[in-house]
């Protein structure tokens, strides 16, 4: 490769609040999306809550002049709901379906039907390697009661592991997704700590758009102004993440967001702001690269994230664990209730309510039996990733001889004390 390489990277990222049959204005607003990325011509188009394969196919067909390669990832019973766009060839594709993702119960909320997940495309550009990853985590539907976090952390910790295994042999990687985490919060916190990615609103010097770079703002005529209400500015949760590894040097020139809600230009793309960044990326000597080689032992403030997210899905694990108990109880009680109600039925004295009674009865055991199986599922969920965060904490251990390990019961007590206090 030629020492003074340069490549330049137009980068689109937009949760485009696409749901069938709920979202305001949805078919306008693709038409109006697909307009405004073939008059801006950027090299990746990376989208999230695309949930109608007609509004896919849409795009897909309106956009190929000017963006020949595009993929849908689906999984889970609706999708994924995200899609890429690409004005150059994709190499290879692949994703991944995050374990955990919210309740089947909280139906209203319907995380747990959309398949949350991360998508990979790899595109070889002018000799090099960039993974391109797009997400979208689960919602956060109340901060200061949000029983979701221990899913969200374990997701963000799933998708720091995916990213870190899967782009070894990328010289550039790029995140963008809907993370529907704070800046500050633990998962997005441990993400870019444990993968190196750099955050496109910190680090460019060129910034135009909404207040702090949020992505949520109260002047969107979409948004839930409810839910903004202790966020006068708004909230920052999607994100353009990057890093450069084996001698390259990336940094993002300028960054853009859309503005909300414009009486003079029509209604917003979507509740979202779009990100919309230029990236450069140059030939470094791997001595003066900036991104240095992953080494958690050798970082203090990643440690702290992952003993605090080690203790947050040991949390969540027992609270999964006193749900599947819960479930066993009453699961044992119903099975008690139809034997007694075989009992009754036998004897004649009360057969007509006995068999009144049985079909309830049996629903009850079926749904307690299957809120059981779930929360055993997600025990295991949690059981994983809060297994994974241990074994990396007793190896920075053993590399820095840090002593013993915490007890779990301290640790668990003192978090519980905290969110005490909180409250």
């Amino acid at each position: 490769m030629k020492p003074n390489f340069s490549l330049r990277l137009r980068i689109f990222n937009l949760n485009c609040w696409g749901i069938p049959y709920l979202s305001k204005h949805r078919a306008d607003r693709m038409r109006r999306l697909g307009d405004f990325l073939n008059q801006e011509s950027f090299d990746l188009a990376l989208l999230e809550e695309v949930w109608s394969e007609q509004d896919f196919q849409y795009l897909r067909q309106k956009l190929s002049p000017t963006y020949p390669a595009a993929h849908h990832f689906r999984s889970g019973i609706i999708g994924s709901g995200l899609c890429v766009f690409s004005k150059h060839p994709i190499q290879e594709l692949t994703q991944h379906i995050y374990t955990l993702n919210g309740y089947p119960y909280m139906i209203h909320h319907g995380d747990w039907f959309s398949g949350k997940a991360v998508g990979l495309l790899v595109l070889h550009l002018s000799g090099m390697v960039l993974n391109a990853y797009v997400t979208h985590l689960h919602a956060e539907y109340n901060r200061r009661k949000d029983i979701y976090l221990a899913h969200r952390v374990a997701q963000a910790w799933e998708l720091a592991q995916f990213i870190h295994h899967t782009s070894k042999k990328a010289d550039v990687v790029l995140l963008c997704g809907d993370l529907n985490m704070h800046p500050e919060d633990l998962g997005c916190c441990l993400l870019k700590e444990w993968t190196g990615l750099r955050d496109a609103y910190l680090e460019t010097r060129d910034f135009k758009g909404s207040e702090e770079g949020n992505t949520m703002v109260p002047n969107n005529c979409y948004v839930n102004q409810q839910e903004l209400k202790p966020f006068p500015f708004g909230v920052r949760i999607d994100y353009l993440l990057y890093k450069a590894v084996s001698g390259f040097y990336i940094s993002c020139k300028s960054l853009e967001t859309t503005t909300g809600n414009d009486p003079y230009s029509g209604t917003p793309l979507s509740d979202h702001e779009a990100l919309m960044a230029t990236l450069f990326v140059r030939h470094s000597p791997p001595q003066q690269s900036p991104n240095s080689t992953h080494r958690p032992a050798e970082r203090s403030p990643l440690m702290s994230l992952l003993k605090e997210a080690w203790t947050e899905l040991g949390l969540g694990m027992a609270q999964a664990r006193w749900w599947a108990a819960f479930a066993s109880y009453v699961i044992g009680l119903g099975l008690l209730l139809l034997a007694l109600l075989c009992v009754l039925a036998a004897g004649g004295g009360a057969r007509e309510a006995a068999i009144l009674l049985w079909t309830p009865s049996v629903g009850l055991v079926l749904w307690a039996g299957a809120f059981y199986l779930f929360h055993v599922q997600e025990v295991n969920g949690l059981y994983r990733a809060h297994a994974e965060l241990q074994h990396v904490l007793g190896r920075a251990r053993e590399a820095q001889d840090l002593g013993p390990e915490p007890q779990p019961a301290l640790l668990l007590g003192q978090q519980e004390g905290d969110r005490t206090k909180e409250q």
